[in-house]
């Protein structure tokens, strides 16, 4: 399709306010890698929730949804709906403890936590390991949407695409630091978001849709409107709801889920200004995720069935794009096609506002690792902060363009995203417990990634070479948490726990409490040590209510908007005012978990 004059100025203005704010504060950023890294701890709640929020709207996430939805309806969305247990859970219980640990980066963690050449290992070993190969993967899956999105909105051809758009979010990403991408990611969600639902507005009162009702009505889309599987069809429930709700979201590390926090998450919790804010911050960003955003897409999704009813037809519509890439992720951009001059461009940039907030932010956090827990740590010690820096400008460079370059072997978004959860799977509830159990020590850590991946690795690429018929993934998945659960835990019983002078500087910092570290205190006290620091009386328990609240509250907000949209308003009204009392209640557990001595 062409695009106007109109349009191209929407995004080379966008591109130019974007490069601006970068050029703004740039020189501040430069000053210290703890400015570059986390905007010198001192951000406030509202800002770091929606750059939160703004990196998991990636350009891939409208086409992985979409993809979603014309696979397995609107109930297909568990698998990711279901992390908001994850969501919570870190932000009642985890957001403090991050807070207060004061590591720089979350990988700092495990040797403030673990002792040892292995807690060394581990850390520089995670560094490369998810700052790099990880970072990239992930990445590249971003990469991948873009260059459907160029392909079927501009014209462009992959390597035009990822040209243009990564070297404008490198400018930015390497000049302003934490403080650019957040900044940016604020404006660049108002874009995308605006730009989305006016969007889908236009879409559904198309000729070829007609109305919400006809959409709604309609044969193809009638099957897909469910909000929980058929529960007389079995194999659908249990992939699809039963597993997501019930192991998934503790079992498995995905980013943005990491279940105790993690990744780029716990980086925008490490830069807030105090416990406080890194709550609200991270409260905020699973509303505005779980609750906010899912609905325009949804129906994006719903009426490309009408027009595109299935891949052949999107080849049909598009057949100068390479086949291998036509899925029906697809169908997400070829709905774009339809939106009149102006609006598209206000898409465009917004697509391309997702684009660049996900990968600035996956660039600076992949950065901080290579920077603070590799060169740093391994490399030179001594290095001062104006080189710390320009390693971390550079490795953003390096990063970008391995990620680019691995995007062009991918096919889909949702491919990416089961390898990805396969590749974690197991390793969840170690990232639980750690934090609340003496016993773990660096060697699980060790064992749980080694165990994941291998078995990521046998499933994904050498089961069916051997001969064997392919495991469906949701088996998959299961085998690998049952089995990486195990081997961990198995290790953690067969050695060691860290050192006594780690673990009482551990819990001195950052008072997690609870009977896992009754031991510990016992010893210190034997020895004349007083390791509580804090008054407070041991509030995890309910920190836990506060997270099944605030979970009822968020789904509730999801399913009762989705009601009123279907037009079941006595449903939608029922459910509102449960989200409204669990809000209500949710205040009040707030407090005492916040305030009560």
């Amino acid at each position: 399709m062409a695009l106007s004059t109109l349009d191209w100025g929407i995004i080379i203005l966008f591109f130019a306010l974007t490069l601006i704010i970068g050029l703004v504060v740039s020189r501040k950023a430069g000053t210290s890698s703890t400015e570059f890294f986390l905007s010198g701890r001192n951000m406030p709640w509202w800002l770091l929730g929606i750059s939160m929020v703004a990196t998991t709207f990636s350009a891939d996430t409208p086409n992985l949804v979409t993809d979603i939805v014309r696979k397995n309806g609107v109930s297909g969305n568990w698998v990711w709906w279901a992390f908001l247990l994850t969501g919570m859970l870190t932000v009642f219980v985890y957001a403090k403890l991050w807070r207060k640990s004061g590591v720089v980066t979350d990988l700092e963690f495990y040797e403030m936590r673990y002792s040892g050449k292995g807690a060394a290992f581990l850390r520089g070993f995670r560094a490369l390991y998810l700052g790099v190969f990880f970072n990239i993967m992930i990445m590249a899956s971003v990469c991948l949407a873009a260059i459907k999105i160029g392909s079927v909105l501009l014209g462009f051809t992959a390597v035009e695409t990822l040209v243009i758009a990564s070297i404008v979010t490198v400018l930015y990403s390497s000049l302003g630091g934490l403080k650019g991408v957040v900044i940016t990611d604020f404006f660049q969600f108002v874009l995308a978001m605006g730009a989305t639902f006016w969007a889908t507005y236009y879409i559904i009162d198309l000729p070829q849709i007609g109305s919400l009702d006809v959409l709604l009505n309609h044969p193809n889309v009638v099957p897909k409107l469910d909000f929980i599987p058929d529960f007389e069809q079995t194999d659908v429930l249990i992939t699809l709801f039963i597993l997501p709700i019930a192991i998934q979201w503790w079992s498995v590390w995905y980013p943005g889920a990491e279940p105790g926090g993690g990744g780029y998450i716990a980086q925008r919790m490490l830069s807030a200004k105090d416990e406080k804010n890194a709550v609200w911050a991270t409260l905020l960003f699973n509303f505005a995720h779980y609750a906010l955003r899912p609905w325009p897409w949804i129906l994006i999704a719903l009426a490309s069935l009408i027009i595109f009813p299935d891949v052949e037809s999107i080849q049909q519509a598009f057949p100068n794009i390479d086949p291998s890439i036509v899925k029906d992720d697809l169908a997400y951009p070829a709905m774009m096609t339809f939106l009149p001059s102006g609006l598209i461009g206000l898409i465009v940039a917004s697509l391309i506002a997702a684009f660049m907030s996900t990968i600035s932010s996956h660039l600076n956090w992949g950065s901080s690792y290579v920077v603070y827990d590799f060169y740093q740590r391994f490399v030179k010690p001594e290095a001062s902060e104006k080189e710390l820096v320009s390693v971390g400008r550079w490795s953003t460079l390096i990063l970008m363009i391995a990620s680019a370059l691995f995007a062009l072997l991918l096919s889909n978004a949702l491919e990416a995203f089961q390898i990805l959860l396969q590749i974690g799977a197991g390793t969840g509830l170690l990232f639980i417990m750690r934090w609340f159990w003496y016993r773990i020590n660096a060697y699980s850590e060790i064992t749980a990634m080694t165990v994941s991946f291998i078995l990521a690795l046998y499933f994904k690429l050498i089961h069916t070479k051997l001969g064997f018929d392919p495991i469906a993934n949701d088996i998959q998945l299961v085998l690998g948490v049952l089995i990486t659960t195990i081997s961990w835990i198995v290790v953690t019983l067969l050695t060691s726990p860290s050192d006594t002078k780690t673990l009482n500087e551990f819990y001195r910092v950052t008072q997690p409490g609870g009977p896992g570290w009754n031991q510990v205190i016992e010893d210190a006290k034997s020895a004349g040590i007083d390791l509580i620091t804090e008054k407070r009386a041991w509030n995890i328990p309910t920190g836990i209510l506060c997270m099944v609240v605030g979970s009822v509250a968020i789904y509730g907000a999801l399913f009762s908007t989705g009601y009123f949209i279907y037009g079941e308003y006595k449903n939608g009204l029922i459910l509102l005012t449960v989200t409204i009392c669990a809000f209500f209640m949710l205040r009040k557990l707030m407090k005492k978990l916040m305030f009560t001595e």
